[in-house]
C-alpha cells in the first residue's frame, strides 16, 4: 500500500490537496497544544488556567478525532485509487495475454491471491475452459482437469448458472469465492479465488468492490480483446492474399 506521506503524489490533484488540507490542520493543532502546555502558569493561578486546560483538552480531542478520520480517508483513498488502476489497466491493452496477466496481477496484487483460475464456456456449454491459472497444479480437488473444469463445486456451479457473487464460506464448496464474469448481461465465465497467501487471512468486506469491479470488467476487456485479436489476424491475412494477387 502506498506509504501516507507519498499517497498525495499518486492522487488526482483535488484529493491530493484535501489530505495535505487535513495534514496541515493536524500540524496546526498539535502546534497550538505544545504552546498551550509551554505557556508558563499565571500568576495567581485560578480561572485562567482552568479556561486553558479545557480548552487545550477540547484541542486535543478534535486532533485525535481528525487523525482518525485522516487514517480513515487515507484508507478510503486507497481503496479507490487501486480501483481506478485496476479498471484502467484492464483497458488499456487490446492484447489478450496482457489483459489476462493483468487479471492475474489484480488477482495477486490486490487480493492477495495465491491460487485461482479464470473459467470460460466452451462453445459447447458443457464444460470451462481455464484460460487462466495460478498455482492449480496444488489443487487437490480433482476438480480442474486438463485445463478444464467440469462442476462439481457448489459455489462455482451457482455463479457460472446464475451470475451472482459468492464469498467463501459456503456449503458444499471450497472456494474463497466465485467472481461472475459476464457481457451484455450474459454470464461467460468465472473467476474462482481458491486460495490466498499466508499473511492474508482472509477476503475483507472491501475486497467487494474489487471482486465486483472484476466482474464487471474482466471479462469485457477479456472478449473485446480477442475480438480485436481476431479481427487483426483476419486482415492481416485478407491483406497477404491481397499482395499476393497483386504480384501475379
Amino acid at each position: 500500500m502506498t506509504e501516507p506521506r507519498k499517497l498525495a503524489d499518486a492522487l488526482p490533484p483535488r484529493a491530493g490537496v484535501a489530505l495535505e488540507e487535513l495534514r496541515a490542520t493536524l500540524d496546526r493543532a498539535a502546534e497550538l497544544t505544545r504552546e498551550l502546555r509551554d505557556l508558563p502558569a499565571p500568576a495567581p493561578a485560578g480561572q485562567v488556567r482552568e479556561e486553558l486546560a479545557a480548552r487545550l483538552a477540547d484541542v486535543e480531542s478534535d486532533r485525535t478525532e481528525l487523525s482518525h478520520k485522516l487514517a480513515e480517508y487515507e484508507q478510503q483513498v486507497g481503496r479507490l485509487m487501486n480501483l481506478y488502476v485496476a479498471t484502467y489497466q484492464l483497458h488499456a491493452t487490446l492484447d489478450p495475454a496482457e489483459v489476462q496477466a493483468t487479471i492475474a496481477e489484480i488477482a495477486i496484487n490486490l487480493l492477495g491471491a495465491e491460487r485461482f483460475a479464470l473459467l470460460f464456456w466452451k462453445t459447447d456449454a458443457a464444460e470451462c475452459e481455464i484460460a487462466l491459472q495460478q498455482g492449480m497444479d496444488r489443487d487437490g480437488s480433482g476438480l480442474y482437469i486438463n485445463n478444464t473444469y467440469a462442476g462439481g463445486d457448489a459455489a462455482v456451479d451457482a455463479t457460472l448458472s446464475d451470475g451472482v457473487l459468492r464469498m467463501g464460506p459456503i456449503d458444499g464448496s471450497d472456494v474463497l469465492a466465485a467472481v461472475p464474469l459476464t457481457v451484455q448481461g450474459a454470464t461467460v465465465g468465472a473467476l474462482v479465488i481458491l486460495k490466498l497467501f499466508d499473511h492474508k487471512s482472509g477476503l475483507r468486506p472491501d475486497d467487494r468492490d474489487l471482486l465486483d469491479l472484476l466482474a464487471a470488467h474482466a471479462a469485457s476487456a477479456l472478449f473485446a480483446a480477442r475480438v480485436y485479436s481476431n479481427t487483426d489476424r483476419k486482415l492481416k491475412t485478407l491483406e497477404s492474399l491481397v499482395k499476393l494477387v497483386r504480384r501475379k
